[in-house]
């Protein structure tokens, strides 16, 4: 049986009643990091527009909200319909880079040079897991997954009662404070986002292994991609903390 992942889009249910494949109809992992690729390059496109747009004088809230609200929207059709992902993944990456990118915009105003150290320390987290990965350093176990989808499934619900009691002019204690505990609390969380790489290079491995239908190469970078994006929001909002105290 394909692994489970701790990344909600990516776990055992998503290959149920989907068949078998081999050949040129079934799933690679080189297929799948050729996908990632084009993913990541249309998300930066979107990220660079946005980012421009911002520095122009150009007010990029309604991208940034836009592109979350249609971003969320597509990850929910995505994750229930996988095949639809080859047509919508390329756009998935698109409302994403633009919601990104003014986010980005907007820190940057904030603190110069944040969005940089945050982006290459994404991507430092993203190759350091992966070789931990390839090397068995890390090894992505029952117990393992389990403890990780009960973080992320525990650090998603704080996020969405914090959404609901903030309509109610309501707060959680130090979830978005810069004083040590909230810093801490960034610092578990940006833990617990670089864990879900494992379990999707696992996923991905695993659905190659198993013949998985040629169209989930995409579904498995959309996956990745929704938890490179979170990763990276959240090292930023952590380095955001760590600048607000100098």
């Amino acid at each position: 049986m394909i692994g489970r992942s701790g990344n909600p889009t990516l776990n055992d249910k998503t290959f149920d009643q989907i068949g078998y494949h081999s050949g040129q109809d079934a799933m690679t992992i080189e297929g799948t990091v050729n996908k990632v690729f084009i993913t990541l390059a249309v998300l930066l496109g979107g990220a660079f527009a946005s980012w421009s747009m911002h520095f122009n004088g150009q007010n990029v809230m309604p991208y940034a909200i836009g592109g979350a609200i249609g971003g969320l929207v597509l990850a929910l059709i995505i994750s229930f319909k996988p095949t639809t992902a080859p047509f919508l993944v390329p756009i998935y990456g698109v409302l994403e880079g633009l919601f990104l990118g003014a986010i980005s915009a907007i820190f940057e105003n904030v603190q110069r040079g944040i969005t940089l150290q945050a982006a290459l320390l994404t991507m430092g987290v993203f190759v350091a897991l992966l070789l931990a990965y390839k090397s068995r350093l890390i090894k992505a176990t029952e117990n393992f997954k389990l403890g990780v989808f009960a973080a992320t499934g525990g650090i998603a619900l704080v996020y969405l009662l914090s959404f609901v009691l903030g309509f109610f002019g309501i707060s959680i204690p130090y979830l978005h404070e810069s004083n040590w505990i909230g810093i801490g609390i960034s610092v578990v969380i940006v833990i617990v986002a670089a864990l879900n790489l494992v379990l999707d290079f696992d996923f991905i491995e695993n659905g190659a292994n198993q013949g998985a239908p040629k169209y989930m190469e995409w579904y498995g970078a959309f996956g990745l991609m929704v938890t490179l994006v979170w990763l990276y929001i959240e090292i930023v909002r952590l380095l955001a903390k760590l600048a607000s105290r100098d």
